[in-house]
This record gives C-alpha cells, sequence and structure tokens, in this order.
C-alpha cells in the first residue's frame, strides 16, 4: 500500500494518537519530577544503559544480572513507589492529576525572601525558636503530610505567629512550597552526623537531617542563642546576618526556578561551618 492509499482520517488518527501519548507522558514526567522517584528513575535508566553496553559488549554474566533486575523491576516499582503512586491515583480522583503549577514570578519570590527575613529578624532579636524549610527540585509531600497542612500564602506575621511558644503549631518544623506555606508542626528526620557541635539542638539536627535527603534549604533560628543559621547539601551555616541571609535566599530561589550557576561559590564564604 503507498503513502497516497492511506486514508486522510486514518493519518489524522495516527497523529492525534501520537500527540496525546506525548502529552500522557510529559504530564506524567512533570508530576514526578517534584519528587524523590526521579532518583529512582535516574537508577532505572542506568540499569538499562548497563544491559545495553554488557549486550553490546558480550559480558553474559553482567548481562545476566541486569536482566534479573529488569525483570523484577516492575514489581520493585510498584513497592518504590507506592507513596507516588498513591498520591497521583488520589490526584486522579479529584481531578487534578495534570494541574501542575509552573514556575513561579519574580514577584511572588521576592516576597517570599522579604516575608523570611522580615520573620526572621524578628524572632532572632526575641529569641523565638523556629524551624523553616524551603523545598526545591525534591518533592517534600511526605513530610508536608506529617504536619498541618495551610497551603497559605506566605507572610511575615503568619511565619511569626506559627512559632510563638506554646501554640498548637509552633513545635516542628514548617515547609515553604512554591512560595506559599504549605504546611506547619511537620517531623523532619534528625542527621545521624557525629560532625555536628555537641552544643546545638534538635532544631539544628532536624535541618541538617533533611538537607541529608532532599536538596531543601532550611533556616534554623535558635532559642537559645537567637543566631540564625542554614542548613543545605548536609551543611550547617551558622551566625549569619541578615543581609547574608538574604543573599542566600535571593541566590537559592532565583537557582530554583533558573539556573544554579556560581551558586555554590556564594555558599562557601557566608557564615560559620558546624561550630
Amino acid at each position: 500500500m503507498s503513502f497516497e492509499d492511506i486514508p486522510i482520517l486514518h493519518y489524522l488518527g495516527i497523529a492525534v494518537d501520537i500527540l496525546l501519548v506525548w502529552f500522557v507522558v510529559y504530564k506524567l514526567i512533570m508530576v514526578v519530577r517534584g519528587t524523590k522517584a526521579v532518583q529512582l528513575l535516574k537508577g532505572i535508566i542506568v540499569i538499562v544503559l548497563v544491559r545495553m553496553i554488557s549486550q553490546y559488549l558480550g559480558l553474559n554474566t553482567l548481562q545476566w544480572l541486569m536482566d534479573q533486575a529488569i525483570t523484577w523491576g516492575f514489581l520493585a516499582i510498584i513497592i518504590i513507589f507506592q507513596p507516588e503512586l498513591r498520591r497521583a491515583l488520589e490526584q486522579l480522583g479529584r481531578g487534578r492529576l495534570f494541574s501542575r503549577s509552573g514556575t513561579t514570578g519574580e514577584e511572588e519570590q521576592t516576597k517570599t525572601v522579604e516575608a523570611i527575613i522580615k520573620a526572621t529578624d524578628y524572632m532572632a532579636k526575641r529569641r523565638i525558636g523556629a524551624l523553616m524549610t524551603i523545598e526545591k527540585e525534591t518533592g517534600m509531600s511526605d513530610y508536608i503530610e506529617t504536619g498541618i497542612q495551610l497551603s497559605s500564602n506566605i507572610s511575615s506575621e503568619l511565619l511569626i505567629n506559627i512559632f510563638i511558644p506554646n501554640t498548637p503549631l509552633h513545635d516542628g518544623a514548617v515547609i515553604i512550597q512554591n512560595n506559599s506555606v504549605a504546611a506547619a508542626a511537620c517531623y523532619l528526620p534528625l542527621s545521624e552526623s557525629p560532625f555536628i557541635s555537641k552544643e546545638l539542638g534538635t532544631r539544628h539536627r532536624a535541618a541538617v537531617g533533611i538537607s541529608e535527603v532532599t536538596d531543601s534549604m532550611t533556616i534554623i533560628v535558635s532559642e537559645e542563642t537567637g543566631s540564625v543559621s542554614v542548613a543545605r547539601n548536609s551543611e550547617l551555616h551558622r551566625n549569619l546576618s541578615q543581609d547574608a541571609l538574604r543573599e542566600i535566599l535571593e541566590a537559592e530561589l532565583n537557582a530554583t526556578s533558573k539556573t544554579k550557576t556560581n551558586s555554590s561559590n556564594l555558599w562557601q564564604w557566608r557564615g560559620k561551618k558546624n561550630g
């Protein structure tokens, strides 16, 4: 059958079919992109690549191992991705599977920075302990679910009020997601690193702990000294001034929405590391 013999409706049907599959795959990638599943997907890609290379080079034993990993991979994916699959099905039931918000504007980022700076300055002067985590590329839905979900517009007044002592939400972390307060009173994993100074308490250890498992950035206000610290990439930078904190926040938030060029250079010289 020649190309001219293909009915135009059949040809259009094939095109629509391809476009729909592309659209579904693209939206699924957008759903997975902000979760810990991204790291596991990278591992799957590595296994497939090693399988192809071992077949090409005739590495029979390695090829057999990769075949076993791929054969049982489907079951492993169901077990490993269980939280993500459950959340995706819940979103599908609410009709929100494909409604992922895009990158926020510069105005909202500026508002977020100003709210955090103002709240941090207020609490530091009064020695009000605080723990604020900013989500970046790695999703923090699992940790948001441990707290009280707010989904509120961010403001310095809200952040200050959350951490006022003896209030229902003051104990735990605030998680900031897409320039809004996603949840408060959240539980974060504690770091077991022996290099953290013994004079630091649970807040600092939790801040370092979440930075070990995600790419988030956490701001800590010490209840004992009123000093401001920031945890990122398993490192704790202490005794930051308001200007230094502002510079770090602007660099990191801009890096989340644009690129991360030269942000590590700023990080190296700001603050005192690990006591």
